[in-house]
């Protein structure tokens, strides 16, 4: 990419975050629970996988109905420790006794050792068909996915947070599948 399309990328990502956002404010938290059943229901989590998931913060759908009921499925969790800017982020074991401890960004993460994913839910601020996703920027999720491209991406979202279409680069790995409170849709990749 040359530096005027590069811009033009920049430029787009930031007005559909705008838009975004704005529009996760209506959105409530608490159907959470329903997209949890309907993962739940899918059988799309394997049965021995290690889970990474996300605390979930400024108005994302919660996912803790569905962690929770992972854990009691017997499944290992982790959540994400956010490091200093241009790294992935570290997956540390959690359980929902777990102490937690701040970290950057207003985030919090799990006083535990380090634990490496195989299935992730992935956080994200608008998302389309073809599976590609827009977070918020900082480049942490595009650094952990290329850091872990075996492990299956299931992005969590309000259904109201799909959108036409998202600014990608190349770099851009797509979503195996999408929950919502609607339901699933899998991600067909040629």
């Amino acid at each position: 990419m040359n530096e005027a399309e590069t811009k033009l990328l920049a430029h787009q990502k930031a007005a559909l975050r705008k838009e975004m956002l704005a529009k996760r404010k209506s959105q409530n938290p608490a159907l959470g629970h329903r997209l949890a059943m309907h993962v739940l229901q899918s059988g799309l989590v394997p049965r021995h996988a290690t889970v990474g998931g996300f605390m979930p913060m400024r108005g994302e759908i919660d996912i803790l109905p569905l962690l929770n009921a992972l854990h009691e499925h017997g499944h290992r969790l982790a959540l994400p420790e956010t490091p200093p800017p241009g790294h992935a982020l570290i997956f540390r074991a959690w359980t929902p006794h777990t102490p937690m401890l701040p970290g950057r960004y207003n985030t919090q993460h799990p006083e535990a050792p380090h634990l490496t994913p195989d299935f992730l839910l992935i956080p994200l601020l608008a998302f389309n068909s073809t599976g590609h996703r827009l977070g918020y920027g900082g480049g942490y999720y595009d650094r952990t996915l290329a850091a872990l491209p075996a492990a299956f991406r299931l992005g969590c979202a309000f259904a109201a947070q799909q959108t036409q279409a998202i600014p990608t680069e190349p770099t851009d790995l797509p979503l195996n599948a999408i929950a919502t409170e609607n339901g699933i849709t899998l991600i067909q990749h040629n």
